[in-house]
C-alpha cells in the first residue's frame, strides 16, 4: 500500500498557511502560535519563495541579536526551499525530509502552493501503513492456521 500526498492530504485539512515576505517576524511567529504550526509558507503573488520555521526564527533572530518586531520575514526565510507535489509518495517525503534534515514540506499543485506538510503527518501516515499491513499479515496467519 503505497501512499501519495494526496491520498495523505484527503485525509486532512487541506489550507496553506502563508505569510508574505514583508511580514514581520513578529506577526509571523504569532500565525504559528495561533495556527499551532511549526512553519508558514512565504508567498508572493501567489507564488511560493520561501519558507519559514521555527527554526529560521531560533538561528536568525534569537541567537543573531535581531528583533522580531522590526524584522521582515524575507530576511530569515529560507529560500531554496524542497517542495513535493501530490503525486509523490509518503516514502519519498520522508526521504527529502531525512536527506534535507527538514521538517516541513511544502505541497505544490503544478507550481500553486497547496499546504505545508510536516514530519509528523509523514511518520504517522507510514506508522498506520505499518500497522495495516501487520493486521493482514496476523488475519492472513490466523486464517491459514
Amino acid at each position: 500500500m503505497i501512499t501519495t500526498v494526496k491520498q495523505l492530504l484527503n485525509t486532512r485539512h487541506r489550507e496553506i498557511i502563508a505569510v508574505t515576505p514583508d511580514t514581520l517576524v513578529i506577526d509571523a511567529i504569532k500565525v504559528m502560535s495561533d495556527r499551532k504550526v511549526g512553519a508558514l509558507a512565504v508567498l508572493e503573488h501567489g507564488k511560493l519563495v520561501g519558507i519559514l520555521s521555527e527554526r529560521d526564527y531560533t538561528r536568525k533572530v534569537v541567537i543573531n541579536n535581531k528583533h522580531s518586531s522590526d524584522t521582515p520575514v524575507m530576511d530569515i526565510m529560507t529560500t531554496e526551499v524542497k517542495t513535493v507535489s501530490l503525486c509523490q509518495t509518503i516514502e519519498e517525503c520522508m526521504i527529502i525530509m531525512s536527506d534535507n534534515h527538514i521538517r516541513h514540506l511544502p505541497v505544490l499543485d503544478g507550481d500553486k502552493p497547496v499546504t505545508v506538510i510536516s514530519i509528523m503527518d509523514v511518520l504517522k501516515n507510514i506508522i498506520n501503513e505499518k500497522e495495516f499491513i501487520i493486521e493482514q499479515l496476523e488475519h492472513y496467519i490466523t486464517d491459514t492456521a
